[in-house]
């Protein structure tokens, strides 16, 4: 069947079309359930095409893997809260970068065996069937794939092990930080450690040991560069590690000679790497500084805060937006946690019917993943055209009667703006501030991630609405169905 390498081709240039596309669609809420449709058809695509590859070997253990993994995503897909959502996205993203540390270390392994470092065994490595074709031993890699294997598995295993603390951090089983002296001392000797040991078995030297070693201290940078970020910062690290697996994959899919892995990989790795950028830009910060860091630390005297937090009860804050013209709501990590977005929704509702404009106002690293409020808003069935982006909507706020902060903090504060000596002192924020009344719901009176008071709390505008997120909605709509009784 001379034609089946050629349609197989066909096949992955299609798939790779697909994922284009898909992602091309994920820009808009409005569109971004279609163009993940898209992005599936074209997985499936490409690996049905794979399992075609002459020569393949395996079929029915990478079937089984399949059935296996599609069954496992399935299940938890379903089941998954949507306040687990950004753990949910770093587990996935790290078995991405496994997977290409898996294959690097296949590749290292078949060189080795080809410099006689290793006894020769039968087939291991499906996707390269044509390497073993000459007495069990594979042909040589060109020093361009020698390099771009170790590479991909470099980042792979970077990836995977930063990607499994930021889970375990977001899933709330490690300290948000976890600092001692001298770690970016030993974080930069990792590295330096792990890029000579790369260095190495690029260059002819890909003894057993020397592999190993490599992987290990590969895992061990990823896992120390990882441990000291804190819980505000996760959005672009979630982000930077995506963009890691799809570099790894692309180059993992060089060595191999398929095209559906390369071109996959650096459409991944490029809109990972710009949406890196712009988050790390939402945040006023180099992507540096957030890895190597300390977000909450500070130089010279911070600005005092004047004033106290005046409560409101739910009747009153019910009142006053019952009667306001324009309300606009701004969601926070704590509308996550409290899975108040359904109850909020609800809320809004009321107030539309009463005549009332409402909107919803995101920022950009408001969550624990890009886009996290975006997701949750969408589930409980907000209406797209409801949902404005920092840069849209902050104009509108000093014409705003109310803004209703739930579970916000250092995205609406205003010491961003004013205190040269906050460690949030530049970046980006919702300009809540400026409207009319600020009402603010919150669990308690302690700090945001960056560890700091939030000077709105404070103002003369701002009331605080005390409580659990879904409990204090709840009676803000209890009290609302009771004026329009």
């Amino acid at each position: 069947m001379s034609w089946l390498p050629t349609l197989i081709k066909a096949c992955y240039f299609l798939a790779a079309l697909l994922f284009i596309l898909g992602l091309k669609r994920m820009s808009s809420p409005r569109t971004a359930r279609g163009g993940i449709v898209w992005a599936g058809y074209g997985m499936l695509l490409a690996v049905l095409a794979t399992l075609f590859l002459p020569d393949m070997h395996n079929r029915g253990l990478i079937v089984a893997a399949v059935l296996v993994g599609v069954s496992a995503a399935w299940w938890s897909g379903k089941r998954v809260a949507m306040t687990a959502m950004p753990q949910m996205v770093a587990l996935y993203n790290g078995m991405g970068g496994g997977a290409a540390a898996a294959i690097g270390a296949v590749e290292l392994i078949g060189y080795a065996r080809g410099l006689g470092l290793l006894q020769a065994v039968p087939d291991t490595s499906p996707l390269r069937p044509e390497a073993w074709a000459v007495n069990g031993l594979p042909p040589a890699l060109s020093p361009t794939e020698l390099a771009l294997g170790v590479l991909g598995a470099l980042i792979g295993a970077v990836s995977f092990s930063g990607s499994l603390v930021a889970f375990a951090k977001l899933q709330g089983w490690l300290d948000k930080r976890f600092v001692f002296p001298g770690q970016r001392a030993v974080n930069l000797l990792l590295l330096a450690a792990a890029v000579v040991a790369g260095v190495l078995l690029a260059t002819s030297h890909a003894s057993p040991a020397l592999i190993a070693a490599f992987f290990a201290l590969a895992l061990a940078f990823g896992l120390m560069m990882t441990l000291p970020i804190g819980g505000a910062d996760m959005p672009v690290v979630i982000s930077l590690y995506n963009a890691f697996t799809g570099l790894a994959v692309s180059f993992e899919g060089f060595v191999l000679g398929n095209e559906a892995m390369i071109i996959a990989g650096m459409v991944v790795g490029a809109a990972g790497t710009l949406l890196t950028q712009l988050m790390a830009k939402a945040m006023n910060r180099s992507i540096g500084n957030v890895l190597f860091g300390s977000f909450g630390a500070a130089s010279g005297e911070a600005q005092a805060i004047e004033g106290a937090q005046k409560p409101i009860d739910a009747a009153d804050a019910a009142v006053m937006m019952a009667y306001a013209e324009r309300v606009v709501i701004v969601p926070g990590y704590g509308l996550a946690v409290a899975q108040a977005q359904h109850k909020v929704w609800e809320f809004a509702q009321l107030l539309i019917k009463r005549g009332v404009k409402v909107k919803f106002a995101i920022h950009p690293v408001a969550g624990r993943m890009p886009g996290h409020m975006n997701v949750l808003l969408a589930e409980a069935g907000v209406p797209y055209d409801l949902i404005a982006d920092m840069d849209d909507i902050n104009p509108e706020f000093p014409a705003t009667d109310v803004a209703l902060v739930i579970g916000a903090n250092d995205v609406v504060n205003p010491l961003a703006k004013t205190d040269p000596a906050s460690p949030i002192y530049g970046m980006p924020i919702l300009d809540v501030s400026a409207a009319k009344h600020v009402i603010v719901i919150k669990r308690g009176r302690g700090t945001g991630f960056a560890g700091i008071e939030n000077a709105l709390f404070y103002a003369d505008n701002t009331r605080m609405l005390y409580g659990d997120g879904q409990a204090a909605v709840g009676e803000l709509v209890a009290s609302l169905k009771d004026i329009d009784a």
